[in-house]
């Protein structure tokens, strides 16, 4: 990600309605030049509606959206420095590879000599080269979307728009093509907005992400920061797994809070001021809690109810005093596994439990 704080686009109080529905609610946001910056959600929180705005291809009916500093909430999408990658690529299946990429400039009247020069230099950047005279039938879906993609670059766009891009791909070829975009957006310092409701992408390609629900942001920050310091249950809840936990407030003071839960009481951290009596859920990631020999502070008896091997992790779930149910992954070492039935003692770290308000 480049260094600069420059916002190469900017939001600034748009809303956009449909009729009677409002699918973006005064969306204040400033994507930074250079930055891969991916849009987060579930089906219907604004995601997708919120790249078309940027793209142009629906109006904003409040507010304004600048590119590079310059006011395009009323230009027509061909006009915008941006270009869009759906799903679905969109090659023609009559052009070669070559005439694909080049087919941008062609609208453009770009002379011919000029416009294969350019539509070789993009299949380079996606290491195409040597597929210049193939057709798209002739192409696996990953070689596809790296056409796509090259023909989103041949016009130099200033920000490169991309709609759930991988979801066609099988998640093999998924997993690779997440590493060659981030590894193509670093390279290229292009500004890359992402659209996307796989959770599991967005940590591993995104500088920043932006989790959206019901046309707003619910959090915008790094991956590192959304998970592990969630702002609230909503976010600790959508990304990745995590234990949930009823509880009661019974102390507070110098930033921790007595929580009574499982029948005993826990101690956390908690930079948020509440009171006594106050009704929360506790939260923790499963490879935040860990095994215990022994009772101690924060260490609660469970007794094993089953276990599920997926490979590298092993994970564990345990039901507790009160009937609730915790999860525990370990990493898979090799060593025995306990076995269902017995009972065992988890601890949960002051640090790594996150207390939020009902």
């Amino acid at each position: 990600m480049s260094n600069s704080d420059t916002g190469v686009v900017e939001l600034r109080g748009v809303v956009k309605r449909f009729n009677s529905f409002t699918a973006i609610r005064r969306l204040d946001l400033t994507i930074k030049t250079g930055e891969f910056f991916t849009m987060l959600g579930a089906s219907g929180c604004g995601k997708t509606t919120t790249l078309r705005l940027i793209a142009g291809f629906e109006l904003p009916s409040e507010g304004r959206i600048l590119i590079d500093g310059d006011d395009v909430s009323e230009v027509p999408a061909h006009l915008r420095p941006v270009h869009t990658v759906f799903q679905s690529y969109a090659l023609f299946p009559h052009l070669s590879i070559l005439d694909n990429v080049g087919f941008p400039l062609t609208v453009r009247r770009v002379p011919r000599k000029e416009r294969l020069e350019r539509a070789r230099a993009a299949l380079d950047l996606v290491q195409m080269g040597g597929f210049f005279d193939r057709k798209p039938s002739q192409l696996s879906g990953g070689q596809q979307q790296r056409v796509a993609l090259a023909r989103a670059l041949i016009n130099e766009p200033k920000v490169l728009l991309l709609d759930e891009p991988l979801g066609a791909l099988d998640l093999k070829l998924r997993k690779e093509m997440q590493h060659e975009l981030k590894e193509m957006q670093r390279r290229l310092g292009i500004t890359f907005v992402f659209v996307t409701h796989d959770q599991e992408e967005a940590l591993t390609m995104s500088d920043r992400i932006a989790l959206m629900r019901g046309g707003e942001i619910v959090q915008l920050d790094s991956p590192t920061g959304l998970y592990n310091t969630p702002s609230s249950l909503y976010a600790a809840e959508f990304i990745g797994e995590t234990n949930m936990m009823p509880g009661e407030v019974v102390e507070v003071g110098q930033g921790r809070a007595r929580v009574a839960a499982f029948g005993q009481e826990l101690d956390v951290r908690t930079a948020d001021a509440i009171s006594a009596g106050t009704p929360v859920t506790l939260t923790i990631r499963p490879e935040r809690v860990a095994a215990a020999g022994t009772a101690g502070p924060n260490r609660v008896e469970g007794r094993l109810r089953e276990i599920d091997f997926i490979g590298t992790d092993i994970r564990l779930v345990y039901d507790m005093p009160g009937g609730t149910r915790v999860t525990m992954r370990r990493q898979n070492i090799g060593s025995a596994a306990p076995v269902p039935g017995e009972p065992g003692w988890l601890e949960f770290g002051d640090g790594d439990l996150r207390l939020f308000r009902h």
